[in-house]
C-alpha cells in the first residue's frame, strides 16, 4: 500500500515539474514527431498530445490516491471503534493489573498478575502511562476537555493525554449542585443522568468511553485521538527536561503542556481544628462522590447546616429545601452577609433573594460568623460570634475554592499575590510551551484587568482558547466568559464581567411572567446547559409574540425580571440578567464596549434615574434586548455602540414617571 502510494505521489511529482517548466517558458511542449505517429490535425493538436495524456493522467492519479487514501482511514477508524467497544477485559498484558475505568461506574476489572521470574514493581506499576505525549493535559475537568476539543479541531491528528486525579473522565461540574437535585429518576445518583430544564436528557459526562482511546495505545493510533489517564496526580514538573513525574513515580514527556488543576474547596478554619468526629460529619461539596455522599446523608439525617451565602450555598440550599418536606429534614443556611448572595447582589435584590430561599423551605441566619463547631451528644454544636448556638447532624462547608498551584514551585511558575492561582498572559501562557486554564489562571483581561474567574463557562472559554494557542493561534483573551446561578426551576440569572455588590449599581426591573424562568427559557430556546450556548457571539432570536406590556416595579414588589449593570469609573463593567435569558451577547458587547457614562445612577429604591441630558438620545442606534418578554421596549433595537445609548436603553424601559 504504501509502495503504490509512493509510485503516485513521485508520478505527480513529475508531471507537476513538466507543468511548471512549460508554465515558466511560456509554451507547450514541443513534440518531436516520428514516423508511426499521426501528425494530427492542422492548428498543433497533435503536439499536444502527451501534455493532454500528462495532465488527464495527473488528475486520474490524484482521485485514486484521494479515494485510496479516504478509504484506508475510514476502515483504519472502523477497526479502532470496533476494538474499543469490543476489547476484552484482559489483553495481552495479562500478567499485569490493568484497571478499565467505566464513566459512572464503581467497580474495575482486575486480573490476577501471572509469577514472574523477578519482581519489576515499576513495569507492572507504569504499564498503562505513555512515556511520552505531545499535547499533555493536567487536570481532568471542563478546562482540560475544552482544550483537547479544540486542539484536535486544529490538528486532526493530535495526541492529547489527559491526567486527572479523579477516577472518572471528564464531567460538567454544573449539574451537582442543580438539575441533579431535580430529577424524579431514583437512579440518577448512579446513572448520573439528569432532565434539563428543556426537559431533554443528558449525562453528566462530556463524551462517553468510546470516545476515548486507551494510554497505552494512544501512541499507535495513526490518526491521534485523546486517552485519559485516571487516578493519577502529577507531583512534579521538570520545564527544563519537559517531563511530569506521577504519584505513582513513573514520568511522562511532553512537548506542549496545559495546566488545568482547578481548585480544592476551602473550609473553616474552626472546622479544620475542630477534631476528626466535626470533620467526619463535614462535606466540602465539589465532586461526584461529594454529590453521592451528600444526597444519601439527606436521606438519613434529621438536619443540615449550609455555611455560605455564595453561588454553591445558595443553590444547595434550594435543592435540599426543596425535598426537606418529603424527607422530614431540617434545611439551615447561615452566611455572615446581610442576604443570600451578598457580596455579588445589590442589598434589595439580596434580600429579595433570600425570601425565596426562605419559601423553599430553608431555615436563613444572617449575620452569621462561626466561632467554634464541636461534636457533643451525636449532634455538631455551631457556635456564633454573636453567642447564638445552632444544633445540627451535618454541614456542608460552601466558603469559596483555593486554586490548586502545587506545581508552581517544582515548575518555577508565578503566583499571583492578589487573586491566587498562575499569573499567565492574556494568551494565558506561563511559560514558551505551558498554558493554564480554568479556575486555576490568573490572566490578563484586555478589558477589565488581571482576573481570576470561578465558572464553569469561563473553564469552557479559557480551555479552548489555550487549546488554539497550544496549536499556534496566539489569540489573546477578549471573550468574555459568563456565569449562571438557578435557585430551582422558576429564578435564576446571568450575569457576565465583574459583579461586586461594592461597586455602584443601576437596576432596571420589570414584573416577570410564567414566560420568565429557566425552565421556560430553556423550553423555548431548546438550549441545556447554558454557558454552552451563550458562550457563542450570536444572540438566540426567540420568537415575537404580542403581549400586553406588563406594569413597572413598584416599591416592595417582586423582581420578577430586569437588569442590573455595574459601574466603575462611570464604566459599566459588570451585568446581571435576572430571569432575561438567552440575551447575553448583547450583555457581552456593552461590556465590550467600555464608553464612559458619568449620569447613570441609583436611586435608594429599586429604579435607574434618567439622565437629564436628553439630546443624547437616539433610537436608532439601541439594542433590542427583551424581544418577547417585554414587547412595550419597543423603541429598543438592534446594535450599541456607546454607553449614551445605554440611556436610550433606559429611557425605552419606561420604567419611570416621564
Amino acid at each position: 500500500m504504501k509502495m503504490v502510494h509512493t509510485c503516485i505521489i513521485l508520478y505527480m511529482y513529475i508531471v507537476i515539474m513538466i507543468d511548471f517548466s512549460v508554465l515558466r517558458h511560456g509554451r507547450r511542449l514541443e513534440m518531436v514527431q516520428k514516423a508511426q505517429m499521426s501528425s494530427g490535425p492542422a492548428g498543433g493538436g497533435g503536439e499536444n498530445t502527451l501534455y493532454y495524456v500528462l495532465v488527464g493522467a495527473t488528475c486520474l492519479g490524484t482521485g485514486v490516491y484521494a479515494y485510496r487514501t479516504v478509504s484506508g482511514d475510514k476502515e483504519r477508524y472502523n477497526e479502532r471503534m470496533i476494538d474499543l467497544v469490543n476489547r476484552p477485559k484482559q489483553g495481552p498484558r495479562a500478567a499485569e493489573a490493568v484497571t478499565e475505568v467505566v464513566a459512572g461506574s464503581k467497580e474495575a476489572a482486575v486480573s490476577e498478575p501471572a509469577p514472574a521470574a523477578e519482581p519489576v514493581e515499576s513495569t507492572a506499576a507504569h504499564s498503562d502511562v505513555p512515556e511520552h505525549a505531545p499535547y499533555l493535559l493536567i487536570g481532568g475537568g471542563t478546562a482540560s476537555f475544552a482544550a483537547a476539543r479544540s486542539i484536535r479541531a486544529r490538528d486532526p491528528g493530535a495526541r492529547v493525554l489527559i491526567v486527572t486525579e479523579e477516577s472518572e473522565l471528564p464531567y460538567m461540574r454544573p449539574p451537582l449542585s442543580k438539575e441533579l437535585w431535580f430529577s424524579d429518576d431514583p437512579k440518577a445518583t448512579e446513572t448520573l443522568r439528569f432532565k434539563q430544564w428543556n426537559g431533554k436528557e443528558r449525562s453528566i459526562y462530556f463524551q462517553p468511553p468510546s470516545f476515548y482511546v486507551s494510554p497505552t495505545d494512544l501512541a499507535k493510533v495513526e490518526n491521534g485521538g485523546v486517552a485519559v489517564l485516571t487516578g493519577r496526580k502529577v507531583v512534579h514538573m521538570d520545564v527544563r527536561e519537559n517531563k511530569v513525574k506521577l504519584s505513582d513515580g513513573a514520568e511522562i514527556s511532553y512537548e506542549k503542556c496545559l495546566i488545568a488543576t482547578g481548585g480544592v474547596p476551602r473550609n473553616l478554619q474552626v472546622i479544620d481544628r475542630a477534631g476528626e468526629e466535626v470533620m467526619k460529619r463535614t462535606t466540602l461539596f465539589r465532586k461526584i462522590e461529594d454529590f453521592r455522599s451528600l444526597e444519601k446523608i439527606s436521606r438519613e439525617v434529621k438536619s443540615i447546616t449550609i455555611i455560605g451565602g455564595g453561588f454553591l450555598g445558595s443553590e444547595l440550599a434550594c435543592a435540599l429545601g426543596r425535598r426537606s418536606t418529603d424527607l422530614d429534614l431540617e434545611v439551615i443556611q447561615m452566611f455572615p452577609e446581610k442576604g443570600n448572595m451578598g457580596k455579588v447582589l445589590p442589598e434589595y435584590l439580596s434580600n429579595w433573594t433570600t425570601e425565596k430561599v426562605r419559601k423553599e423551605g430553608v431555615n436563613i441566619i444572617m449575620d452569621a460568623i462561626v466561632k467554634n463547631v464541636s461534636y457533643k451528644n451525636d449532634k455538631l454544636e455551631i457556635k456564633l460570634k454573636d453567642g447564638r448556638l445552632i444544633e445540627t447532624d451535618h454541614v456542608v462547608a460552601a466558603v469559596g475554592l483555593e486554586p490548586s498551584v502545587e506545581l508552581a514551585k517544582s515548575a518555577g511558575l508565578e503566583v499571583d499575590s492578589d487573586f491566587g492561582g498562575y499569573r499567565v498572559n492574556a494568551e494565558l501562557q506561563a511559560r514558551s510551551n505551558i498554558w493554564v486554564a480554568g479556575d486555576a489562571a490568573c490572566f490578563y483581561d484586555i478589558k477589565l484587568g488581571r482576573r481570576r474567574v470561578e465558572h464553569h463557562d469561563h473553564a469552557v472559554v479559557s480551555g479552548r482558547l489555550a487549546g488554539e494557542n497550544m496549536t499556534g493561534a496566539s489569540k489573546p483573551y477578549w471573550h468574555q466568559s459568563m456565569f449562571w446561578s438557578d435557585l430551582g426551576p422558576d429564578v435564576g440569572y446571568e450575569a457576565i464581567g465583574i459583579v461586586d455588590s461594592s461597586l455602584p449599581t443601576v437596576g432596571v426591573f420589570a414584573k416577570a411572567t410564567a414566560k420568565d424562568t429557566p425552565k421556560a427559557a430553556t423550553e423555548q430556546s431548546g438550549t441545556g446547559i447554558r454557558s454552552e450556548s451563550e458562550t457563542e457571539a450570536v444572540a438566540v432570536t426567540l420568537k415575537a409574540e404580542t403581549t400586553a406590556p406588563p406594569s413597572p416595579v413598584q416599591q416592595k414588589e417582586d423582581y420578577g425580571k430586569g437588569v442590573v449593570f455595574y459601574l466603575r469609573d462611570n464604566v459599566v463593567v459588570g451585568i446581571v440578567l435576572w430571569n432575561v435569558f438567552n440575551r447575553m451577547p448583547i450583555a457581552r458587547k456593552i461590556i465590550k464596549d467600555g464608553e464612559q457614562h458619568a449620569d447613570l445612577n441609583e436611586e435608594k429604591g429599586n429604579v435607574c434615574i434618567v439622565p437629564k441630558t436628553q439630546s443624547i438620545y437616539n433610537l436608532n442606534d439601541t439594542i433590542y434586548l427583551y424581544n418577547n418578554t417585554l414587547e412595550y421596549w419597543v423603541n429598543v433595537l438592534q446594535y450599541i455602540k456607546t454607553l449614551t445609548s445605554l440611556c436610550v436603553f433606559i429611557k425605552s424601559c419606561k420604567l419611570w414617571s416621564m
